[in-house]
Formats: C-alpha cells, structure tokens, sequence
C-alpha cells in the first residue's frame, strides 16, 4: 500500500521538532492559574502522521507525560488523531480542520465533563505564530453554552 503524503501531511512537519513548553492552566474559578514547564520532542510517522511525546510538570509537583497522534484522512477531509496521558484514563479521539491562512488547526474531542460524570466538547487549538513559535489552547462548552479557555501552552523550538 504506498500513499503520497498530500499538502494536509506536509502542514503536520511544521511540528516535527524538539519544544519547550510553559503552560497556564485554570484549576477552578477560586484558584490562581498554574504554570508549569515541558518539553516536547515530536517526529514524522512515514510522511502521513506526527507522534508527538511530551514530558512536563503538573500542577501537583508530579511529572505527567503525554503522546499525541496527529494525521490527515483524505477520504473524510480532516485531521484526525488521538491525545493520552499519564494523568488520566481518557483516551480524547481528535477530528479538525485548518483554518483558510492554514496557520490554525482546530481539534475538536468529547471528554469527561470537570466534576461530572457527563461527557462534553472540547476544542484544543494549534496555533503556529511563527515557524519556531506555536500556542496550543483548549476549551470546554460548558454548561451555559459558551467555550470556556482553560489552558494555553506556548511551545518554542529548541
């Protein structure tokens, strides 16, 4: 079976690379943000895919690591992919589109509700501000209907 990466592929090794990471993330309306620190290292899977691994500090003090699948299916139009991590059970299964400057894909996922046992939509968005420059930020459609931002993570080439 031999496949012809398309130009949706080739937008994917603009991530190819080592990162460092600083993340904000919201743990609730009464509590300050919490910044932590990562580093990222993601390849090329045959031209077609990217397997991003990260490694950084959570909130707790702990270390977390995460493995993130990025690919483009031709036949249904889309970017598609998976997001793991050490902290949680949840398997987030990614559908999304770029944007028309092609410098924003838009992931959306379905996963546990904060404090629920409901499930709910997210968006995580990747944004490239420059070639070595990108922001990642994730949002829920909570409960009153809106996208709430709670988490923004800008990545730097090494």
């Amino acid at each position: 079976m031999q496949l012809e990466p398309q130009t949706e592929h080739q937008w994917l090794d603009k991530l190819v690379g080592k990162w460092v990471s600083e993340c904000e993330c919201s743990m609730g309306p009464e509590q300050p943000p919490a910044k932590t620190r990562g580093t990222e290292v993601v390849r090329s899977l045959g031209g077609v895919w990217v397997v991003a691994e990260g490694e950084g500090e959570m909130p707790d003090g702990d270390t977390g690591t995460t493995i993130m699948t990025l690919g483009y299916d031709p036949q249904t139009q889309r970017y598609t992919g998976t997001f793991v991590g050490s902290m949680m059970t949840h398997l987030w299964i990614y559908s999304g589109t770029l944007n028309e400057a092609r410098t924003t894909l838009t992931l959306e996922t379905e996963g546990p509700n904060f404090g629920e046992t409901a499930m709910a939509p997210y968006k995580d968005i990747i944004e490239f501000v420059d070639d070595n420059h990108r922001v990642m930020t994730s949002q829920i459609l909570s409960n009153d209907g809106q996208w709430h931002q709670f988490m923004t993570a800008h990545y730097y080439r090494q």
